[in-house]
């Protein structure tokens, strides 16, 4: 971390995924602090997330970042393996407001502490996106919402993993890309309920216009 912020001269450190290390994750955080750490420390997070490992994180990071991918449990269950990731995530998101707020950033433009939520749009899943805006929305109106567009299906997506009674089957309602038009229509879903504060990024492969 101190290489980083010293060296290499980041903007932050940022931990992806570490809720398997967070013991770990906090004494080296202490150990970096008396060597002079200043950078902002970022959780970067599934969302799936124990509670107990974020409130013995309460006062160390300054960034959340967890994403937001499905509302039902149905869905949850058949596309990730894991039925109440929508109440893990709801509750693991709810103390990570609690401890941060809001985004906030310096006079530069660099986010600073605060929460940073990501939903990925799925292809054919507007009603969940939705679900999950206004409940981000009920959190805090000035939530800062990432609205990301660059899903694609990989692997097997396309041969499936969900056992039938014919046998498996492909995952046929998310076996293509966002369409643009998916994008936008959560985009404007967001500003209409007043969550004004989007992310609004250009990326180099954009969604399918058309399927």
């Amino acid at each position: 971390m101190l290489k980083l912020q010293n060296e290499t001269k980041c903007h932050n450190v940022n931990f992806v995924t570490p809720e398997h290390v967070v013991p770990q994750v906090i004494e080296a955080i202490a150990l970096a602090v008396e060597g002079g750490l200043r950078v902002p420390i970022v959780y970067n997070t599934s969302s799936y997330d124990s509670l107990r490992s974020l409130e013995l994180l309460d006062g160390l990071v300054d960034i959340y970042m967890p994403d937001f991918k499905f509302w039902r449990e149905d869905t949850s269950a058949r596309l990730c393996k894991a039925r109440d990731y929508p109440s893990v995530t709801r509750a693991a998101i709810t103390e990570m407001h609690r401890q941060v707020g809001d985004l906030v950033f310096d006079q530069h433009g660099l986010a600073k502490c605060g929460l940073l939520v990501r939903h990925l749009v799925m292809p054919g899943h507007a009603g969940e996106a939705r679900d999950i805006l206004t409940w981000l929305h009920s959190l805090s109106p000035d939530t800062y919402v990432n609205v990301m567009e660059q899903y694609r299906p990989t692997h097997k997506v396309g041969t499936g993993e969900q056992r039938t009674r014919s046998g498996f089957t492909k995952y046929e309602d998310i076996d293509r890309p966002v369409k643009i038009s998916e994008v936008n229509e959560i985009k404007q879903f967001a500003r209409d309920i007043g969550l004004m504060r989007l992310e609004e990024m250009e990326l180099i492969n954009r969604p399918i216009t058309e399927m």
